[in-house]
């Protein structure tokens, strides 16, 4: 088994204030998490706003500092106390995909100047090998070459953006993809293009993914293992399918309970023969 993920007593904590009224904020606390598996996974980060679930996604892309712990991935330390992998090194062994494709692309760059400095510069490959990347990585994001080049950001639908910065992610073959609410910006009719594209891309690229998230729907479709974040703490985690099924946590049951359903709808009040609402107990 190889270890995928692990996290080792991973703190972050922000003082906010001046001296005399200063907040403390634990916004990771001791966050300890080992995912191995011979195959890649997709693991879903779940949780409401403000859980920790992004500061743990940036502290794994080296965005945020922790304040004590370790995160390791395939076997590198990335983050925290021992960091290894240089930069260049770094960059081969995990990737960002960011939760508005509009920001992650100047407007005053084309999409193919992006891809290529990834191949030369990240993965260090020459001109014509540079170029056979940038074509088969945008072929498995459903994008042409020919469509791309020359092209700047504004001239992309924002599905169509997020798959080349999908298809950039991919060039240095990085042993994870840590994407944080890629679908959020994205129209409601093409997310299961994009949530689709991942499962295919998980086996295609042998590349694991931190898929981070506050729709437990998505997660539940998508994810291999679940890890539920609430108050900058792990509260539960396990195999998608079991802590979805049988949440063992409260705050999870919570989760789960403001999912819609199709089962119940909301019951119409009833009205008398004017039109009037009746008020319960008249009569």
């Amino acid at each position: 088994m190889q270890t995928i993920l692990k996290t080792v007593g991973l703190h972050k904590v922000y003082h906010l204030g001046s001296f005399a009224r200063r907040v403390t904020i634990h916004a990771l606390n001791d966050i300890n998490l080992t995912v191995e598996s011979d195959q890649p996974v997709i693991i879903s980060l779940v949780g409401e706003s403000g859980s920790g679930k992004t500061t743990l996604a940036k502290t794994i892309l080296r965005l945020v500092q922790p304040t004590a712990g370790q995160a390791i991935v395939a076997g590198h330390v990335v983050a925290g106390a021992g960091v290894q992998p240089p930069r260049t090194e770094f960059l081969s062994t995990v990737q960002p995909i960011f939760q508005n494709p509009f920001e992650a692309f100047s407007r005053y760059r084309t999409i193919d100047m992006y891809l290529y400095e990834t191949a030369t510069r990240v993965a260090q490959l020459g001109k014509d090998a540079a170029i056979d990347a940038i074509e088969s990585v945008l072929a498995s994001v459903g994008l042409e070459y020919k469509d791309v080049r020359g092209k700047y950001p504004n001239q992309f639908s924002g599905g169509e953006l997020q798959r080349a910065s999908i298809a950039r992610a991919l060039i240095p073959r990085p042993s994870m993809l840590v994407a944080d609410e890629p679908v959020s910006m994205i129209d409601a009719s093409r997310r299961m293009i994009i949530i689709n594209l991942f499962l295919a891309l998980k086996q295609q690229y042998k590349t694991s993914i931190l898929y981070i998230t506050h729709d437990l729907a998505t997660a539940y479709y998508i994810s291999d293992y679940i890890a539920v974040m609430h108050h900058g703490s792990i509260v539960e985690f396990g195999v998608a399918r079991q802590v979805l099924s049988h949440p063992q946590d409260a705050y999870t049951q919570l989760l789960l309970d403001s999912i819609p359903t199709l089962k119940h709808k909301w019951a119409r009040p009833a009205r008398d023969a004017a039109g009037s609402r009746v008020r319960d107990g008249a009569s």
